[in-house]
């Protein structure tokens, strides 16, 4: 078996190498690197669990579905970067292309690397714990979990895609979007959901405590994404009638669960208020 330091020092190497994309553009240390990097973790971990020989069926389907799910998104995000016109204008009005000191980028880089293995604790874990030879029921759940969030997310980032080309002035509103406002997003919940749970019964000690962090920061991101999106949605579509009667009927994130909203006109006009006077009052501080 591969010492748990080595398999440690593998999986960092690749998830930096693949999250490295950020450094052409800040931002992507977080899209299109996240994807990348947990399409080369799960590489690495499929690589090691044949090397081991021993490495059950469902540990490799769990390999295999971590580098379905990072090279779909990575793929996607990419994409989108190079070929969506809209997608790229409003990067620049958002500044996301903006460069950012060597030292933050290199901080984030590092910061990346390390959190995506978090975030991939379960089948990191049962590898490093020598129990990728062993079937449970944890394992079995959590891949069934993983499976239906990529495919989930698939379908939405599709018919997300296909409603916007038919009408860009307005957000999609139909198929799974019927069901959540940000069903990818929630997708993408369900996939890290499910590597979690995969290792609820191999996890000890100090590892609940990096399993626990992995979660609860892709959690958090999903959450404040969808915060995120509706903000954008109510700059976007607030006037209309329509989108109101929408929003005001479906949950922002997870599907039957009527949590409508996270944020409001109200607060939005709130916060662009107190930005503004930062901003005049640093303006000020200067002359």
């Amino acid at each position: 078996m591969i010492p748990n330091f080595a398999q440690f020092i593998i999986l960092l190497i690749v998830s930096l190498l693949c999250c490295s994309i950020g450094f052409k553009q800040f931002v992507w240390f977080m899209s299109i690197g996240y994807g990348l990097s947990a399409a080369g973790i799960g590489a690495a971990l499929l690589a090691m669990a044949l090397v081991c020989k021993d490495a059950t069926i469902l540990y490799l389907i769990q390999a295999v579905l971590f580098i379905i799910y990072g090279f779909r998104l990575g793929g996607f995000l990419l994409i989108r970067n190079l070929k969506n016109e809209k997608y790229k204008s409003r990067s620049k009005e958002l500044g996301l292309e903006a460069k950012v000191p060597i030292f933050v980028s290199a901080f984030m880089w590092i910061y990346c690397g390390l959190i995506y293995i978090c975030q991939s604790s379960g089948p990191v874990y049962r590898l490093g714990n020598g129990k990728q030879s062993e079937v449970s029921a944890f394992l079995i759940v959590g891949i069934i979990i993983s499976a239906i969030g990529i495919t989930l997310e698939a379908i939405a980032d599709k018919q997300k895609s296909a409603a916007k080309a038919k009408n860009p002035n307005m957000p999609a509103m139909d198929g799974l979007f019927k069901y959540s406002r940000c069903p990818n997003y929630f997708g993408e919940m369900l996939f890290w959901t499910g590597a979690f749970v995969s290792g609820l019964d191999i996890y000890t000690g100090a590892q609940w405590i990096v399993a626990i962090l992995g979660y609860a920061e892709i959690s958090f991101v999903m959450i404040s994404g969808a915060k995120r999106l509706e903000t954008r949605h109510i700059k976007n579509y607030g006037s209309l009638q329509e989108y109101n009667d929408y929003a005001d009927k479906t949950p922002l994130l997870i599907p039957f669960v009527p949590l409508y909203h996270m944020t409001s006109p109200e607060k939005i006009a709130q916060e662009e208020a107190a930005k503004a006077a930062k901003a005049e009052a640093r303006k000020n501080k200067k002359k």
